[in-house]
């Protein structure tokens, strides 16, 4: 069995495109025929010169390779260009690569990918959602009212969640780590009291900032939010800065969570040797696949940390979390897009689904998934702009911040 063939799918999710402007699909076709699915999460370039370097990392390393050899073709990538270290862009490439890679051997061996990953250790998966507006919801007044905040927590409770994310500390922007204003910091408090107020002690609170904060800035923040009692504390500060989240680590009375925006067991393995966090949050889609994955979640473990695989992608790189999240003893629990996604659900043929606030992880071979190909090329993304912007403009101490919760299209 070699691999052969690829086709990379690049789909523009309808409005209000939640999980992202678009995603990276790979399928990968066996000189025997068995094709197999994988996502590539967000790039750090333009989604046609990530589709070449996707072209060029499968030629150079997967290409008439046995798909069983994932730890050679990972260390061949890991190695490109004579680098030995993580580059999100290349093992981001990989990582669709491989998990595409898991859905031929399953569908080879007709077993479930959990299955070959050292069995089923979690029957039932349990999952969490951002909130995200209601129907009747103003889209653009959603993100600072503390009452339709809470209005939509319940909604998600009454779906079965007992977890619910929100990142109301604002703005999402490239300058870095910076203070918050007072604003921000007493309307993140009035939009968590409103939450806390509505679901009682049903549900877990998920706190999330994407970094926005210098470590002083975060510990003032987080300092002020303890009194919610958090579950987590998700990306005080930028990803880069280890040495600063284990200092908010230390100060903060709520566990601190990272991983989204790093790559490899290499940036994992800082993160807990500096205990910067004891929450991992591994996109398979850029962490290097469903293997490497598996590898975190062991050094994890000997640190006493559990994973909860992110997702502001596709349905593919959900499949593969399931999988994983499957099949490891220190899981917490794994991201969702509401109870699957209103796009995300179509494109698999509504093949796994969230129910009652839980995952099933499917008995079916490979993903489990059926892909469908027409409804991707009916979705062909053909713009330029990235899976998601951050915005240039700074802090505004003034008028306020606004985080627009990952919406990428109108």
């Amino acid at each position: 069995m070699r691999l052969e063939g690829l086709e990379v799918f690049v789909i523009g999710t309808p409005p209000p495109g939640w999980g992202g402007r678009y995603w990276i699909i790979v399928r990968l076709t066996t000189e025997c025929g068995i094709t197999g699915y994988g996502e590539v999460y967000a790039s750090a370039v333009g989604p046609q010169a990530m589709v070449a370097v996707i072209r060029d990392v499968f030629e150079r390393y997967l290409q008439g390779e046995n798909p069983e050899n994932v730890e050679r073709m990972f260390r061949r990538a890991y190695s490109s260009g004579f680098t030995q270290r993580p580059d999100p862009t290349v093992i981001g490439a990989f990582s669709g690569l491989e998990i595409a890679c898991w859905d031929i051997l399953g569908k080879a061996r007709d077993r479930p990918v959990w299955a070959l990953l050292g069995g089923l250790m979690n029957e039932r998966i349990r999952a969490y959602t951002y909130l995200y507006p209601l129907p009747h919801h103003e889209k653009a007044a959603f993100w600072t009212s503390p009452e339709m905040n809470a209005e939509s927590a319940l909604a998600a409770l009454e779906q079965g969640f007992t977890a619910i994310k929100l990142d109301p500390a604002g703005p999402y922007t490239m300058r870095g780590g910076h203070q918050p204003g007072m604003r921000d910091i007493d309307l993140c408090d009035q939009i968590l009291s409103a939450v806390r107020a509505a679901i009682g002690n049903r549900a877990d609170i998920l706190l999330g900032t994407h970094g926005q904060f210098t470590p002083a800035g975060a510990i003032r923040l987080g300092a002020a939010m303890e009194r919610h009692q958090p579950l987590w504390f998700e990306e005080p500060v930028p990803p880069d800065d280890i040495p600063g989240m284990a200092e908010v680590a230390r100060a903060v009375r709520i566990p601190v969570a990272t991983g989204e925006r790093l790559s490899t067991k290499a940036e994992f393995g800082a993160v807990l040797r500096a205990g910067a966090a004891s929450i991992l949050q591994p996109a398979l889609g850029r962490a290097g696949g469903i293997w490497e994955v598996k590898k975190i979640a062991a050094i994890a473990e000997v640190f006493g940390a559990q994973l909860a695989p992110h997702l502001y992608a596709g349905p593919v790189e959900w499949a593969a979390n399931i999988h994983l999240a499957a099949s490891i003893p220190n899981l917490l629990m794994i991201e969702c897009i509401g109870t699957g996604g209103d796009f995300h659900l179509p494109l698999i043929g509504h093949s796994l689904q969230v129910r009652n606030g839980f995952v099933i992880p499917p008995d079916r071979p490979g993903l489990g998934i059926s892909f469908d190909e027409d409804l991707a090329r009916a979705n062909t993304y053909d713009g330029e702009m990235l899976h998601l912007q951050m915005q240039d403009a700074p802090c505004d101490y003034v008028d306020g911040n606004n985080f627009e919760g990952g919406a990428a299209r109108e």
